[in-house]
């Protein structure tokens, strides 16, 4: 699988409660249920949008987790590589 991050255009999403976003991992995860081929590793809130990293076979089943869940997979960017902070020691 590979991995992606998908941004998702949600306005105000970062007003959302405790209870509202443990209802929408919930939400999202019933339509992870049926699918093969992807996995939700975590998401980034901001003020109106979801960042979300996904490991999938491929963008088709990405967007099918969309259609089903309900949450717009807005873009949908492959990740080639990773830095982070001891990339530098190379």
């Amino acid at each position: 699988m590979k991995k992606y991050v998908i941004e998702r255009d949600i306005p105000g999403v970062g007003t959302n409660t405790a209870e509202g976003f443990c209802e929408a991992a919930d939400q999202s995860n019933r339509a992870l249920g049926p699918l093969d081929g992807i996995q939700w590793i975590q998401s980034y809130v901001t003020p109106d949008k979801l960042f979300c990293v996904y490991l999938a076979d491929d963008e088709r089943v990405i967007r099918e987790h969309a259609r089903i869940s309900g949450f717009p997979a807005s873009k949908i960017h492959a990740v080639r590589t990773i830095l982070d902070p001891t990339s530098a020691n190379a």
